[in-house]
């Protein structure tokens, strides 16, 4: 196979999530698997374009946790595996992770954790460096496309010498960047490390897992020597004005350091394996320095052992961080950096501002021109309005929070629209809808439906199935088509899965159909018990790009009237317009019709044409 990543030498303008392939391929990996979620999906998905070499296996999981554990069990088989999902996944797979640093593994694993500072794409801004300090795994953390590759390499051999699980902790900046990386030897895969049955190590029973816990703490005591001397904890500059710095901290911080020529009046300890603490490096450094300045995105961790180190060692080094413009919200970036370390050094400076620096216009997000959910939005919300309760969950149908569908009051985690909503349902006595996706459903809706049939909840779910695992990329799930899936896998039908956990009330109707739509929903309104809506209807980008199935009609305004205006303002698709004759009327824009023609069965006054003539 030709590719890119398979090169033999050479260098290459990477993405971060590419780079953490190319690294794993030189280190031997044997298998892949994830769930998928943003910002860790082009790692598994530049695998899945890597198949055909036959260098490794990959599997998309049904969830973190299954990820986690298939990958386990092919680790303590021999095989050399990486795990990758996104940081609020390491919640779904903390029970076995917490159980395999007891156990170790053989083979090797890394599990890569993209955290999300800010919340471009997540619910919450997590630090999960702290799950390497729970769990007992050493972390490395890149700052460019070159350490993704090296560091994710350095993982993978740690992982198989020491026999232990190691972290890869990026953020979303990091896995994102584009930068050249330079390529090392790719290696034929790593060997198979022959399993030895150990019952007395790998079955954690209690008096095992007792005895397990204390060769945990002795692996990472033992790790602490690499740690001390790995080329990704480096030192520079000089003065006695010091910075610790992790993760992408450490690109700012350089990139600042460059632009005010402040190279050689700042001492840096550039932090990349970050736990265990090299602690002997860094006591060795805050022993330079009077001043020191601590780098972090997230919590105060490092922060934090540096003050218990120098309490308990007697340094003489007063410590900042997170204080003045440092916080533990949202990303660094170069500008606040630099207004952490400006007074520090006695320096009003300001940083040089460019375009980047700008406020840019605030845009809302927003279902896709065509997307069946906001025709489900649509109708549920016609028929039920404030008298129902909507349970949502994590998906492209989150997006039917905002006005005029409203269709989102509470959300907690992948999965918990049934469970969660069913607990509201029992305690309000409101009629209760829940919105789940077909590939949220298969993660960790199913346990929540089985619970609603077991304990008789009184809850309509809605399981809207587009085919597809749309928000993080079109990954394959159990229920994506069997020609679209080959002979890799198995098609699992979604309708009968419900009837086998026990729901008798289960329905089906097409997503673009609104009378179908809304007489199931109008139907279920008032039963009682479990009962499900199932609303197929492709992503309509999905059906685009790989079904090969897109409408060539278009939608257009045959006459501007009352009706047309409250189509515009309830179902607010985004092909809608204002006319730029400024006459107050509604057009529809070609471009962006998908040809749903949602819009006809609420309107006479839109029509179906190939070109939306005017």
């Amino acid at each position: 196979m030709n590719h890119p990543l398979l090169a033999a030498g050479g260098a290459q303008l990477l993405l971060g999530n590419e780079a953490i392939v190319r690294g794993a391929l030189e280190a031997g990996v044997n298998f892949v698997t994830c769930y998928p979620g943003t910002p860790s999906s082009e790692v598994p998905d530049t695998f899945r374009r890597l198949a055909p070499s036959g260098r490794f296996s990959l599997e998309y999981a049904v969830n973190e946790k299954v990820a986690l554990e298939t990958a386990a069990g092919a680790a303590l088989a021999g095989a050399l595996c990486l795990v990758t999902m996104k940081h609020v996944g390491v919640n779904v797979a903390a029970d076995p992770l917490l159980t395999m640093t007891y156990t170790g593994l053989p083979g090797g694993l890394v599990l890569m954790s993209a955290d999300d500072p800010g919340c471009h794409s997540s619910q919450n801004e997590q630090d999960n460096r702290a799950y390497a300090r729970f769990a007992g795994l050493p972390c490395f953390e890149p700052a460019t496309a070159q350490e993704c590759k090296d560091m994710t390499r350095a993982a993978c051999l740690l992982a198989r010498e020491t026999r232990q699980p190691v972290m890869l902790r990026t953020t979303t900046r990091v896995s994102h960047l584009r930068g050249p990386v330079r390529f090392g030897p790719l290696p034929e895969p790593a060997a198979i490390v022959p399993f030895e049955r150990n019952p007395r190590r790998f079955v954690p029973v209690p008096a095992v897992a007792r005895v397990r816990h204390r060769a945990l703490v002795e692996a990472l005591e033992a790790v602490r020597s690499e740690a001390e001397r790995s080329p990704f904890n480096k030192t520079g500059g000089s003065g006695e004005i010091g910075v610790v710095a992790s993760g992408v901290s450490r690109a700012y911080l350089h990139d600042v350091l460059l632009e005010k020529g402040w190279e050689n009046a700042v001492r840096v300890f550039d932090l990349g394996m970050s736990w265990p603490l090299p602690e002997k490096a860094l006591e060795i450094f805050m022993r330079q320095v009077k001043t020191l300045l601590v780098l972090e995105e997230g919590e105060a961790l490092v922060e934090q052992a540096l003050n218990a180190m120098a309490h308990k060692l007697s340094l003489p080094v007063t410590i900042h961080g997170k204080q003045g413009p440092l916080s533990v919200f949202g990303e660094y970036s170069t500008l606040l950096i630099h207004d952490a370390l400006a007074p520090l050094l006695d320096k009003n400076e300001p940083i040089a501002c460019g375009p980047g620096c700008m406020e840019l216009p605030q845009r809302p997000p927003n279902l896709c021109p065509g997307c069946a959910h906001r025709s489900v939005f649509y109708a549920t919300r016609k028929l039920f309005g404030d008298d129902a309760y909507y349970s949502s969950d994590i998906g492209c149908y989150t997006l039917g929070l905002l006005p005029p569908l409203a269709t989102a009051d509470f959300l907690f985690c992948m999965g918990s629209s049934i469970s969660a909503g069913s607990g509201f349902a029992r305690a309000s006595h409101k009629l209760t809808v829940a919105f789940i996706g077909d590939s949220t459903f298969f993660h960790s809706g199913i346990t929540g439906l089985v619970n609603a049939v077991f304990n008789k909840h009184n809850i309509l779910v809605v399981i809207l199935d587009n085919g597809t695992t749309a928000m993080t990329g079109h990954q394959p799930n159990p229920g994506v088509d069997q020609e679209v899936l080959g002979d890799a896998c198995a098609q699992l039908d979604i309708e009968a899965v419900v009837k086998g956990c026990g729901v008798s009330r289960v329905a089906k109707a097409r997503g673009y159909n609104q009378k179908a739509v809304q007489e199931l929903l109008l139907s279920m309104k008032d039963e009682t018990g479990v009962r499900v809506l199932i609303v197929e209807e492709p992503c309509v980008l999905y059906a685009r790009r790989t079904l090969k199935k897109a409408r060539s009609q278009k939608a257009y305004v045959a006459a501007q009237d009352e009706s047309v205006r409250v189509c515009l303002e309830t179902l607010a698709c985004p092909a809608f317009r204002c006319r730029s004759d400024g006459d107050g009327g509604v057009s529809v824009d070609p471009e962006l019709c998908a040809g749903c023609m949602v819009c006809m069965q609420l309107s006479p006054s839109f029509k179906a044409g190939k070109g939306g003539e005017q």
